[in-house]
């Protein structure tokens, strides 16, 4: 397997997931039934509608909207990060259950992240991590092999010694409101590269399902001062022109 790539999908999500939005909304201010809200949202266009709800910050029916991504080339080091966020469902691949043995691998290596930092150091510099990660595969395989060449109760042990860079995949599952907040946090310049990077590919791809919900969706600094304070990257005119035409 060796070097991956991050590859996101946007899988499913919520149908027409600006009217089910609006529609939570209007209900909150309206004496209309259930059926004649419906009708009267996909009569129209509710655009100016939800951006002032977004304005007013009134987010609790945002919620009713969700989003399933299929993710792949990422590292267990993003693992650890992006299940801090509590509000999402996650499925992941298992290092127990899934074996990473070399023999059963095209080149005999599991698969893995480069980080850009070690790329941009040339290529000796990446052959030399390249050539560690065969080593780790060497100690893994070493160890599945002592504790009974397979199964649950070897890989589970000899899993100990697989690095952050291992690669896995995952399926995620957000609504829109914990979206919003995810992309506040993990598409700012101050986020981990590899996590910044997953978060602002999600961010395209529920923006061009979503525009009202998302358009201004993105680091703080696009809706205000910069939340990092003192700790700011100081590219807020950057990154605003970034976002503005992702």
């Amino acid at each position: 397997m060796g070097v991956k790539k991050l590859s996101v999908t946007l899988l499913r999500y919520t149908p027409a997931p600006q009217e089910i939005v609006a529609m939570g909304a209007k209900l909150c201010y309206s004496p209309a039934g259930i059926d004649e809200l419906k009708e009267g949202i996909e009569a129209r266009s509710q655009e100016s509608f939800l951006k002032r709800l977004t304005e007013a910050g009134h987010l609790s029916p945002v919620e009713h909207a969700s989003f399933t991504f299929g993710i792949e080339g990422v590292s267990r080091s993003l693992l650890a990060q992006i299940t801090r966020h509590r509000i999402a469902s996650f499925s992941v691949k298992s290092q127990r259950y899934v074996s990473e043995a070399g023999v059963s691998k095209e080149d005999g290596v599991f698969g893995y992240i480069i980080p850009p930092r070690i790329e941009a150091l040339g290529r000796e510099y990446v052959e030399i991590f390249k050539s560690q990660m065969i080593q780790i595969q060497k100690w893994y395989d070493f160890w599945v092999e002592k504790l009974g060449s397979g199964g649950e109760s070897a890989h589970e042990d000899a899993r100990f010694v697989l690095p952050n860079a291992a690669e896995t995949k995952m399926l995620v599952t957000m609504n829109a409101r914990e979206l919003l907040h995810f992309f506040s946090l993990r598409c700012c310049n101050r986020a981990q590269w590899e996590i910044r990077t997953l978060a602002t590919e999600m961010l395209r791809l529920v923006r061009a399902v979503a525009p009202v919900i998302f358009g201004e969706a993105g680091p703080g600094c696009l809706r205000g001062p910069c939340p990092e304070g003192k700790m700011s990257c100081g590219r807020s005119y950057e990154v605003k022109e970034k976002f503005k035409h992702l």
